[in-house]
């Protein structure tokens, strides 16, 4: 085989599937047969507001096609192990970098001149498969890789990164265990993530809000182990959470929905006095926000981007063991030619059923 088929962003919300050469192998370098490659919600504004040309996809998982020698012994992977990728390519020398926390490292930070990322550089960057809505993709020498077990469906294995950032959001920066109450806001799959992962931490209670459309995802929150939920467009958050919590409030809220206005105001009423709210989400300033409840509550505001290492160590594991019903996540796969369709349907164009969706690049359709 010398060409490769990948679906190319060539526009605004516009895609189409291009062949590509085979790439040579470097020494240091290798090639990953996709065998499934998650849509993210971050794929969604992406798709929408960035036109240039790139072959999407970060949630990866793949066989080993080929490997150089140096990759090989750097990695610990041979031809055929099974991997799931990590979408950083970080230096390996910088102060993030040696400190654990390589998903902040400039060099592969998409907003960073120069900057490598798989799902997010351009074609244009030889040589070309960044991204795993492809059949292959290039594994450059900075890759992050996990060894995932043979017999899991690659449709569940392509959860491991949203579920790493569950248990980071959730355990690392907020903090979930025993004796915490956790509040999720949005149960899309990355708040159901956080559900899964408090849950999992021994959190009690967890609750997931979510709007009247995502009844069945609230469901899904239930079935993962969230002990209420509330459609707050039928309940008064605040007052119900309150309730849920033996008049204490939450120990941690979580924002997955929007980190607007409308979530941040409640979820800070929700917060009890030294609970911690943790922020995955929002892209502009906000205003009218009440920030003398931080100072007065002495709450902890805790950013959040990604995953660490250990989260996604964390969530391979627990795909892996089979005791969870994290099927209920995987709602839809498509092949190359639905890469527009699989992304509208992961930002809820196609209807409010679609969680965590894959692209099978070696189906045509």
């Amino acid at each position: 085989m010398t060409e490769v088929l990948a679906s190319v962003v060539v526009g605004h919300k516009a895609s189409t599937v291009r062949e590509f050469a085979l790439p040579d192998v470097p020494v240091d370098g290798g090639l990953l047969r996709v065998e499934a490659a998650g849509v993210c919600g971050s794929d969604v504004g992406s798709y929408d507001h960035d036109p240039s040309e790139r072959v999407m996809g970060h949630e990866n998982v793949g066989v080993i096609e080929k490997v150089g020698r140096v990759a090989s012994a750097r990695w610990g992977v041979e031809e055929g192990d099974r991997v799931a990728l990590e979408e950083y390519l970080p230096c390996g020398h910088c102060r993030y970098c040696r400190t654990t926390e390589f998903r902040l490292c400039f060099a592969t930070d998409p907003r960073m001149a120069g900057a490598v990322r798989y799902g997010s550089t351009g074609v244009d960057v030889p040589p070309a498969l960044w991204g795993g809505f492809s059949q292959y993709l290039y594994l450059h020498p900075n890759s992050i890789m996990h060894k995932v077990p043979v017999g899991v469906p690659a449709e569940q294995l392509a959860l491991a990164l949203p579920l790493g950032n569950g248990y980071e959001w959730a355990c690392v920066l907020g903090g979930a265990g025993p004796d915490r109450s956790v509040v999720v806001i949005g149960p899309g799959q990355q708040g159901l993530a956080c559900v899964f992962a408090a849950k999992r931490a021994g959190a009690e209670p967890v609750v997931a809000l979510g709007l009247s459309r995502d009844s069945e995802r609230l469901r899904v929150a239930r079935a993962l182990g969230a002990d209420a939920t509330v459609n707050v467009e039928e309940q008064d958050a605040v007052p119900t959470v309150r309730e849920l919590t033996g008049g204490e409030l939450a120990d941690v809220v979580i924002d997955t929905a929007a980190g607007s206005a409308a979530t941040l105001r409640p979820a800070l009423a929700m917060l009890r006095h030294t609970g911690t709210l943790v922020l995955p989400t929002g892209s502009g300033p906000v205003d009218g926000l009440p920030i003398d409840v931080v100072r007065k509550k002495f709450l902890t505001v805790r950013g959040a981007r990604g995953h660490s290492y250990a989260a996604v160590e964390w969530s391979i594991r627990a795909i892996a063991s089979g005791k969870h019903p994290l099927d209920q996540l995987c709602t839809h796969r498509f092949g190359l030619a639905g890469v527009d369709s699989a992304i509208r349907a992961t930002g809820g164009e196609l209807g409010p059923e679609a969680i965590h969706v894959t692209i099978d690049p070696w189906n045509a359709q």
